[in-house]
């Protein structure tokens, strides 16, 4: 067994520590589904990230059952699969039941459907050898897929001049993580494994860079096109206090949470960042209820 031989201990070890790293970013997610059970709401987080990572274990098992003498992979992958497996039933027991229809479509779609037909065209139109690379860079096309994916995320710091939906040490133990992994994959000689973590380690050395660029950095505010909408509106400064006699303490503000959606901390069981706005919801709530008041002036004058 090339992962577990005493014959290649480096490989064992590099495996070892891949696995430990690994998994530790698959329990990453556990505050978000504390938050979700604690809340009975999945308050917006989606579960596309969740399923993402589900699909790219059971690939990757399939890949190393298919080889065999890949023990190591299989470990870490199978544990995945448990885990993303929790992830997804707590989400489906307290998602909206718009969101229960499309996890469950995707659920159907990815890892049924297209992971199905993986299996069967594997199994059929390949013997030997070649079942194995074809298998093998059906892996490496998916891995690469999901490595890309952070460009979005990239873009947006650049763009918002802010990294807070890029923590630092996520991109770190991503980092760390590829570069484990492409080493295991070349002391074992397989590029199937090795080449996609080139990709991976390229994209978070990419990220710290950009951390440590921006994050002393003033972020902009008001981008795109809601941006500039927001600030050609006229600004009306109403003193409700005036204007009504007793506040209604029943209206609170409270902080908006959005999720960053990437699909390699997904494919990885990584934790997404979130982020407070409760000025803008100030904002949004001052400007609802100067229409209102405006709205109401209007009608009494045309009366």
């Amino acid at each position: 067994m090339a992962g577990l031989s005493l014959q290649h201990p480096w490989a064992f070890a590099f495996g070892l520590l891949g696995n430990l790293i690994s998994f530790t970013t698959y329990l990453a997610p556990i505050p978000t589904f504390y938050r979700i059970y604690k809340s009975k709401s999945t308050e917006g987080f989606q579960s596309v990230p969740y399923v993402v990572a589900l699909f790219s274990a059971m690939l990757w098992i399939f890949y190393a059952l298919i080889k065999s003498n890949e023990a190591l992979l299989i470990t870490i992958n199978a544990a995945g699969c448990v885990i993303e497996t929790i992830y997804i039933v707590i989400y489906l027991a307290y998602a909206s039941k718009k969101a229960k229809v499309f996890t469950t479509k995707i659920l159907l779609g990815l890892n049924v459907g297209v992971f199905g037909v993986i299996l069967l065209l594997t199994l059929l139109l390949s013997k030997g050898e070649n079942r194995v690379v074809s298998l093998g860079w059906v892996c490496v096309a998916f891995s690469v897929s999901v490595f890309v994916a952070p460009l979005s995320i990239i873009r947006r710091v650049v763009q918002t001049r802010s990294v807070e939906y890029m923590p630092f040490s996520l991109s770190l133990t991503l980092t760390l993580s590829a570069i484990v992994w492409f080493l295991y994959g070349l002391l074992i000689k397989d590029k199937y494994v090795a080449l996609p973590n080139v990709l991976g380690f390229t994209f978070g050395v990419v990220q710290m860079g950009l951390y440590v660029f921006y994050m002393n950095a003033t972020p902009v505010a008001g981008e795109g096109k809601e941006g500039k909408l927001a600030a050609e509106e006229p600004q009306v400064v109403v003193n409700v206090g005036k204007l009504t006699a007793t506040p209604d303490r029943s209206s609170g503000v409270h902080p908006l949470t959005e999720m960053a959606t990437a699909a390699a901390a997904a494919a990885a069981g990584a934790a997404v960042p979130r982020t407070t706005c409760a000025a803008a919801a100030m904002d949004q709530y001052s400007k609802t209820v100067s229409r209102f008041i405006q709205g109401t002036l209007g009608e009494r004058r045309k009366r």
